[in-house]
């Protein structure tokens, strides 16, 4: 998605200021790579003359030829800012490789600014999705000059958060969409959204949705699973070698929410200065659903937080975003911010709900039921998964163009209705559950295809019926093991599978019903697995698939959700 509206909008609980400020502008400034390369920055300083905090933007989505309305904050504030295209894009001279160009231009930029006669050569570094990718990039280095980051809905692992999953299968629609949208060639006008993601083999829709090959999209799917290729340039991977103190942002219906929330977990085990936020938004914060309302309260002034984090890192001034508890998150359902000294919470019951069922679960109207205990006597459940006629994804975790391919809380009844989705619920709950943190599935499968998938969904049901969804997961049963070393799998053979399905927070009020949906497919929030065993970007072949999940006390098939005492 071009973020340009995102970085104007996640400014929120501040308005853009009404004061005329005057400031100092300096276009397409060249600032040169150590390989010779030049990339093109816009430089905004306040009026007056001396040397002020910098405040560094990268982006691939036009730095443009003005400040943002939300920008002018910081210049109102004493800080100067830099607005840089990333290499091979617009103004920026170079070849544009997301895998490996930018932790060295972003050192060499802050090295750059740092000499600069404006500057006092403390930086401080701002943006979300790519813009705080960068960000990330660059801490690894520790430059001296670099103070603080503050990376909104961005995730820092280019694998498990932008390419494929915690559980090996690529974020189909995510990739394709990205791409199509910012890397198409001249004139080129791809088919719909709904058609290029269907395109096979996998390693030919590039160019349904670019008009071009993709060397981007190309070396993703040489590398499946998670190797070297993906360590080198992971930050969550060398999290231990950023020093830089981190105030990140995310929301609950972001595809970046999990990774935003292990890497505060992991460097809060060596620092206690980092700080995060997730609210009950999507990739871009500043959009309302169109099906569900978190209340007046659901936003959070994150602008002035920021401005907050740069004065007390920048300006060494003691500010009250440090004096308030690390972690500040949303629960939904109650419709309240919560604040946490740790993630997860400590004080959560990993509780476990069984599966049950008094015949078949298949659908809606099945006989699924989630129990306390595991059946003494379960009949086996069974369908067919067609990846020809995958379960279609209705919102989530998606991004980046909620017009093309819907985001966020949806109800999930028509998905329900299939045969291919297994629903088990609870009965309404007697008082309120609440729930915050990881959710994990356990499930004993078996399948006909050497390979397949096996996908999980959190649903919140509300008295009504509605069934709001609420994180969801997805496993590759090749990557049962581990993602590094794919192993097929026998078929017909019980595997004990472990489905990482996200993270929530989130109270099931008096009344609602604890939902889990079991399938195969959620397309094309992921790819489809064509359950032949081959490698899947080069396959052609859609074979259907028999699944069987068990459930007794042999094999107890359940969710384990974090309960927070009451």
């Amino acid at each position: 998605m071009r973020l340009q509206p995102i970085i104007a909008l996640i400014g929120i609980g501040i308005a853009a200021s009404a004061t005329t400020l005057e400031i100092v502008k300096r276009l397409n400034v060249q600032v040169p790579m150590q390989d010779g390369v030049r990339l093109a920055a816009n430089i905004f300083l306040p009026a007056e003359t001396g040397r002020f905090p910098t405040i560094l933007v990268r982006t691939p989505y036009n730095k443009g030829s003005d400040l943002l309305p939300n920008f002018r904050l910081f210049l109102e504030h004493g800080y100067a800012m830099v607005v840089e295209d990333a290499r091979g894009r617009y103004e920026s001279e170079g070849i544009f490789d997301p895998f490996g160009q930018e932790p060295k231009d972003g050192n060499d930029t802050l090295n750059w600014i740092a000499h600069q006669p404006w500057s006092d050569g403390k930086i401080g570094m701002l943006g979300g999705s790519y813009l705080g990718i960068v960000q990330w990039k660059a801490a690894l280095l520790n430059n001296p000059h670099l103070k603080a980051i503050a990376p909104v809905v961005s995730g820092s692992d280019d694998y498990r958060d932008r390419y494929y999953s915690t559980g090996g299968a690529m974020q189909l629609g995510h990739r394709l969409l990205w791409i199509s949208e910012n890397l198409r060639a001249p004139g080129f006008v791809p088919l719909d959204f709904s058609s290029y993601v269907r395109t096979l083999p996998l390693r030919r829709a590039d160019l349904a949705a670019t008009g071009q090959r993709s060397d981007i999209f190309q070396k993703a799917l040489d590398h499946p699973a998670y190797d070297a290729f993906w360590r080198a340039m992971s930050a969550r991977e060398h999290i231990d070698q950023i020093h830089v103190p981190v105030f990140s942002v995310g929301g609950w219906y972001d595809c970046f929410v999990e990774s935003d929330l292990a890497a505060f977990s992991a460097l809060r085990r060596s620092s206690s200065v980092h700080r995060i936020v997730i609210g009950p938004w999507p990739h871009n914060m500043s959009v309302k659903f169109a099906n569900a309302d978190f209340g007046k309260d659901s936003g959070a002034p994150i602008r002035r937080m920021q401005i907050e984090w740069f004065d007390q890192w920048l300006k060494s001034k003691d500010t009250p975003i440090m004096s308030s508890p690390p972690a500040h998150i949303f629960v939904m359902g109650a419709n309240r911010w919560r604040d946490e000294q740790e993630w997860p919470p400590t004080r959560a019951k990993m509780t476990s709900f069984y599966f049950a069922s008094r015949g078949a679960a298949n659908t809606l109207e099945g006989s699924g039921s989630l129990g306390d205990r595991p059946s003494r006597r379960s009949q086996a459940e069974r369908f067919e998964f067609d990846p020809a006629n995958p379960v279609p994804t209705s919102g989530g975790a998606t991004c980046c163009n909620p017009k093309l391919f819907a985001w966020g809380p949806m109800d999930q009844r028509p998905v329900e209705r299939r045969p291919d989705v297994l629903v088990f619920s609870t009965p309404p709950v007697r008082e309120d559950l609440e729930v915050i943190g990881p959710v994990r599935v356990v499930l004993y499968a078996a399948t006909s295809a050497p390979d397949t998938d096996f996908t999980a969904k959190l649903v919140d049901v509300f008295p009504d019926g509605e069934a709001r969804n609420l994180t969801d997961g997805i496993l590759r049963l090749r990557y049962r093991d581990s993602l590094e070393k794919p192993q097929l799998a026998v078929p017909g053979q019980i595997y004990e599978l472990n489905i990482d399905a996200g993270v929530t927070s989130n109270v099931f009020l008096k009344g609602h019903r604890v939902r889990l949906e079991i399938s195969s497919s959620n397309f094309p929030r992921f790819d489809r697995n064509p359950n032949t065993g081959r490698p899947i970007a080069d396959e052609t072949v859609l074979r259907k698939a028999d699944q069987i999940i068990y459930h007794d006390r042999q094999h107890p098939s359940r969710m384990i959700l974090p309960v927070i005492p009451n």
